[in-house]
């Protein structure tokens, strides 16, 4: 292993961000930050998970997030919160949310997924960023709130959108049968 980070763990609550980073830090080299200074003064061009709190003191983890795009930064962030998503999330640049409580399964399987996520072109990215919007907007929000809401009608219309490129992009990933039938469950769930 190198000592440059795969992964950033940001949260105020040391105790926690030291407990997921004991979690990955088995497969992965494993960095934490716990406040958004420190976070930014920690990136570099090796991590490629960020992990995420939306409320802390000083920088929030929105504001965070949006330091990380707006420095190019070519990295997954999931945001790991207690913030209960609303529509905001919609325009945000994460790449998908857990709401805390989360477990250690989750926590190792979202990683690994947003780790492999990257491997694929930018639509399938932004395809999976924003069904993972939508789908926790829909467990958040009754169905006329999403009726009324201009922004999430334009996120599905994305969504959409996308659907095609996806769809001739994985029937030509025949070989990666994980990545076919995770895109295969998502669209069942629509």
């Amino acid at each position: 292993m190198t000592d440059e980070p795969e992964v950033l763990v940001v949260d105020d609550e040391s105790r926690l961000a030291d407990l997921f980073a004991a979690w990955l830090g088995t497969d992965r080299p494993v960095a934490t930050a716990y406040n958004g200074e420190e976070a930014l003064e920690q990136m570099t061009d090796s991590v490629e998970v960020v992990l995420l709190d939306r409320r802390m003191p000083g920088l929030s983890g929105d504001e965070v997030l949006q330091e990380i795009r707006d420095s190019g930064y070519d990295c997954r962030v999931v945001m790991v919160t207690a913030v209960d998503p609303d529509f905001d999330i919609i325009e945000m640049g994460f790449d998908d949310y857990l709401v805390k409580p989360v477990s250690k399964d989750d926590l190792l399987e979202m990683v690994e997924n947003v780790t492999t996520r990257s491997e694929y072109k930018t639509e399938i990215q932004e395809y999976y960023s924003l069904v993972s919007k939508k789908a926790l907007l829909e467990s958040e929000k009754a169905d006329r709130e999403l009726d009324d809401h201009d922004e999430y009608q334009d996120l599905c219309a994305r969504v959409d959108e996308l659907r095609g490129t996806v769809d001739d992009t994985v029937s030509e990933m025949s070989s990666h049968d994980d990545f076919v039938g995770a895109f295969q469950d998502l669209q069942s769930e629509k």
